[in-house]
This record gives C-alpha cells, structure tokens and sequence, in this order.
C-alpha cells in the first residue's frame, strides 16, 4: 500500500480523512481541479447551494468536503434521490459525475448556475459527450465546462501541480 506522504492522487483513506477534518494534506485531483476552476473565474462556493450529482469516492464524496470546507451549502444526489429535477434546479453550482451521458439537461438548471460536467462518455458514434446536454444547459447556465477540455486537463494539471508540491516538501516534516 502507498503511504499518505506519497498520494500524489489523494485518495488514501488517511488523506481522505484529512480532507474531511479540513487539515488537507493531499487533494482528490479533480475536485481539487473543480476548485482551482472556480477560483480561476472568480466563482466562490460561499454562501451558495452547491449540488452534487453523483458520489463517487474519486470526485461525489470529495467535492463534498471541498465545498463544505469552503462555506458552501451541500447537497449530494445520487441515483436512489427521488425527483432529481428538484434537487438540481435549486443549485447555485451544480457538480455533475454520474457516467450517464447527457442525464441532465436545460430543464433540470437554476438559470444563471454554473455547472461543472465531470463525465465523458463515448456515444456508439465515437462523439464525446458529458453528463449534461451541452446544448439544452448552455442557454440557461452562466457557465458550462465543455467536455471534453474542461475538467479532464484540470485534473491531470492537478497530477502534476501536486507531484511537484510532494517533490518540494520530500523530507520536509515527516513527508
């Protein structure tokens, strides 16, 4: 098994637990790269309801605490949430990773939410496509990450954000 001090992908339960405590030693990369995103564009979670599709222990479960550490109100829906619809509309940033192609759509947004697709999938025609119609959502969200391009290359910038930062502290304060 991998030590804490070396889970550049910030899954070891230990780092998990970390995250959850809000003492992060190690990030998840692509909830880290949601959150580096949003800053980017100058999106903070405070204050704001915040819905998560989806909870994975690789970016559902994560994005929670990330988003709670930050001073959001957190829901996450999953594929047992009765009238998803409801929960989706009310969010002020929506977070969606379920796999399932296109599941979300304009009818299902707050207007003027950011939305943030985590899912690529391959259609039986070779197209790429995300959890979220991108047609339907774009009219409606402020801001829509584009799959692909959007949230894959953040989380391989994390990968590689987080190795060198491990690489910087090797040695330094038992790490």
């Amino acid at each position: 098994a991998i030590l804490p001090s070396k889970d550049v992908d910030g899954l070891h339960p230990v780092n998990m637990g970390h995250l959850f405590m809000n003492m992060p030693h190690s990030l998840p990369c692509t909830p880290r790269g949601i959150m580096e995103l949003l800053a980017a564009y100058g999106i903070s979670p405070a204050g704001k309801e915040v819905v998560i599709v989806g909870r994975s222990n690789i970016v559902g479960r994560p994005m929670v605490a990330l988003m709670l550490n930050a001073d959001a109100t957190v829901t996450v829906a999953h594929s047992k949430t009765k009238d998803l619809r409801a929960v989706t509309k009310r969010a002020d940033i929506l977070v969606v990773a379920t796999g399932r192609p296109e599941m979300i759509t304009g009818a299902d947004i707050k207007p003027g939410a950011v939305v943030i697709d985590v899912g690529v999938n391959r259609l039986a025609d070779g197209h790429l496509v995300g959890d979220v119609q991108r047609q339907t959502v774009e009219g409606v969200a402020s801001y829509l990450t584009p799959v692909p391009g959007g949230v894959g290359p953040m989380t391989i910038a994390m990968l590689m954000k987080q190795t060198v930062e491990f690489a910087e502290k090797s040695g330094q304060d038992g790490y």
